[in-house]
């Protein structure tokens, strides 16, 4: 890899939250940051901004194929780094998600994710290394009910980022995960529309209990959350490190949830997340 101020980034979601704090964060660095996002006038704002920005939608196979090939003409085909971070939720019982949900979901959090990185990896390879960096969450180590859906997901990107570390081995491109907890980002708000799209819970068997407490836990939840920043500080150390870490757990959230996945046997941690 090149030097830290000629050094090459694409970050996805950078719209607001964690992507937007990492994007501005690493160019300040002296990174020089491709800062995607799904929608054109958020692609504009970041313009804006002084950042390099790009369109790229996990959804959208030749979005995803144009942002690569945009990078690779500005670059000169250099690509030293990508954070995968774009992801949403589609919150409520598994039962009542339709199959047509979890394969939305499932191109946004997964899918789009191993096609961005067939199409970057040949770009490290050519340059004898670079960094590949995912943004999972806690609910890619535990499970919770209500939102297997997102869970699925992460789980997913947990196992194939495993396999990708072990298969590249040798190549110089090195993979970590990040694990957050709760962040303060726009994450409910996109939840909340993401469950009105594809939830019709008055006709579900649960209805009655979707009334009693499901709905409060959606639309009010706990609130709140850890900073940005403090995802992007674990982002800096593996993008930057000689040798970085497998795994980051950002949060007390996480850390927990980790330890309790080690020790705990299943059904005494199926009943201790129930009462969580």
């Amino acid at each position: 890899m090149t030097e830290i101020n000629t050094r090459t980034l694409l970050i996805t979601g950078c719209s607001s939250g964690i992507g937007l704090d990492a994007a501005r964060t690493l160019s300040e660095r002296g990174w020089r940051v491709f800062a995607t996002a799904r929608k054109t006038e958020d692609v504009e704002r970041l313009s804006g901004e002084g950042l390099e920005a790009l369109r790229l939608d996990y959804a959208d196979p030749d979005s995803i194929a144009a942002a690569v090939a945009e990078i690779a003409e500005r670059t000169g085909g250099r690509l030293d780094a990508v954070f995968h971070n774009g992801a949403y939720a589609i919150p409520g019982p598994l039962e009542d998600v339709p199959p047509a949900a979890m394969r939305a979901i499932f191109e946004s959090n997964f899918l789009g994710w191993h096609d961005l990185t067939t199409r970057v990896i040949p770009m490290m390879r050519a340059h004898g290394g670079g960094r590949i960096v995912m943004n999972s969450s806690v609910l890619g180590l535990i499970a919770t009910k209500w939102r297997g859906a997102y869970c699925a997901t992460k789980f997913a990107v947990e196992g194939w980022s495993d396999a990708l570390r072990m298969e590249m081995r040798g190549t110089g491109i090195e993979i970590s995960v990040i694990e957050p907890g709760p962040i303060d980002t726009a994450f409910r708000k996109n939840a909340i529309a993401a469950f009105e799209k594809w939830v019709d819970w008055e006709k579900s068997a649960r209805a009655d209990q979707y009334r009693e407490s499901l709905l409060t836990q959606l639309y009010e939840g706990s609130g709140g959350g850890y900073p940005a920043s403090d995802v992007t500080k674990k982002l800096i150390h593996a993008l930057e490190a000689p040798r970085p870490r497998v795994r980051y757990f950002v949060t007390p959230h996480t850390h927990v949830a980790g330890a309790l996945k080690r020790v705990m046997p299943a059904r005494l941690l199926d009943r201790l997340l129930d009462r969580a």
